[in-house]
């Protein structure tokens, strides 16, 4: 393992990360801000408590997972497509480095920047509500494990896309309503039984349910399972990486 070789890729696109600290870290907080102005006072005003929890705080975990979704998917996403688009991506697949050391540093960059965004919501969330983390290490491994799947979707996605319209169409168009609609910000036991049979069919769903479970002791659906639909899609996505060195597609045209 060329370790050098990860850790030039790392730090490259963690100082890209920090040239923007402003726009990195100050809209996180004002989205966040923004969220509980809305959801937090206005609905929470009609919504007392959801399953023994006051909304304001339910909410919380569905806003960190919204955010380090779409954060890991950007980051990764964008982090890979630039050298395609400028050209030096050839001289990464012309260097002796193996396809492992490359998705390490770009998904490891992203996976970390979206830890550090989500560890600044949590921190902006304790301004306007009081909560507790029941279940810490599984919080902590639930957020890193959503942050590096996402990450590796996010890479592919930058692999795939021929242009910066593409880039955006499946985190606007798909993965972000996927989000909204998983329990984010309800329960999905508060649907229509219909709605939440096809609810379990929204793969968001097992993510924010296992992520809920970690601070509340709450969740739509077993821990168990949550945790064998975020392991399925972690190795689903490696496997797919693999497929794509394996054979050149996108990255050899």
């Amino acid at each position: 393992m060329n370790w050098t070789a990860v850790r030039s890729i790392f730090v490259f696109e963690m100082f890209r990360f920090f040239r923007t600290i402003a726009q990195s870290f100050l809209a996180p907080v004002i989205s966040t801000s923004l969220y509980f102005v809305v959801f937090g006072a206005a609905i929470g005003s009609r919504i007392q408590e959801v399953e023994g929890v006051s909304y304001g705080a339910f909410i919380v975990p569905g806003l960190v997972m919204l955010t380090v979704i779409t954060q890991s998917i950007s980051n990764a996403s964008f982090g890979i497509y630039f050298p395609k688009f400028i050209g030096t991506f050839f001289e990464l697949l012309a260097a002796p480095i193996s396809f492992l050391e490359i998705v390490l540093g770009y998904v490891g960059a992203a996976a970390t920047k979206a830890l550090i965004i989500g560890t600044i919501i949590l921190l902006t969330a304790n301004f306007f509500v009081d909560f507790t983390i029941q279940h810490p290490l599984a919080m902590v491994g639930f957020l890193l494990m959503t942050t590096i799947s996402f990450a590796l979707l996010g890479f592919i996605l930058g692999i795939w896309a021929g242009n910066f319209e593409q880039l955006q169409i499946v985190p606007l168009l798909i993965v972000t309503p996927l989000v909204f609609l998983g329990g984010s910000f309800y329960s999905i036991s508060m649907l229509p039984p219909v709605w939440q049979t096809i609810s379990m069919f929204n793969p968001v769903v097992y993510l924010i349910s296992g992520f809920r479970w970690a601070f509340f002791g709450t969740a739509d659906v077993p821990i168990l399972t949550s945790l064998l639909a975020i392991v399925f899609f972690m190795m689903l996505c490696l496997a797919v990486i693999w497929w794509i060195f394996r054979t050149g597609w996108r990255i050899r045209e």
